[in-house]
């Protein structure tokens, strides 16, 4: 299996509800960031992509399923793998978990666009590269 990322990540005031439970909508915020910190990992910031390689990261689609709740103060860890990668896209695996316990899975489809078209764009040589220990293995028969 390819390697897994983590970020860890606390829940404060403003990512809750009025019930103190984690606004649904910020789950895909601690996705987004989780995703932006393994690109830094990686030694790549967006804004060296669009200036260096003319290429933006961009979601096409995300499908998330909601298990547990969290809450305010709890400390939660949001990871990522890659399950599928094409020439212009990546499927991402994400899961926030605290301790043990998935709160949230998701499916996150991003797509590599050109920065002044928006059109998909493949993904060039040299990212790959530095994405290439994080692919899933190629099985053997």
């Amino acid at each position: 299996m390819n390697p897994v990322f983590s970020l860890p990540v606390r829940v404060y005031y403003e990512d809750t509800d009025a019930g103190g439970v984690v606004y649904h909508a910020n789950y895909l915020r601690f996705m987004e960031r989780a995703r932006s910190e393994w690109l830094t990992h990686l030694g790549l910031e967006h804004a060296d992509l669009a200036r260096d390689h003319a290429l933006l990261f961009v979601v096409r689609s995300a499908l998330l399923d909601f298990l547990r709740p969290a809450r305010l103060a709890d400390r939660l860890t949001v990871d990522l793998r890659i399950v599928q990668m094409r020439r212009s896209s990546m499927v991402f695996a994400q899961h926030v978990l605290r301790e043990d316990e998935c709160l949230c899975r998701g499916e996150v489809v991003i797509v590599a666009v050109g920065a002044s078209t928006f059109k998909p764009c493949g993904i060039p040589a040299a990212v790959q590269h530095l994405l290439g220990p994080w692919l899933p293995a190629v099985p053997t028969e």
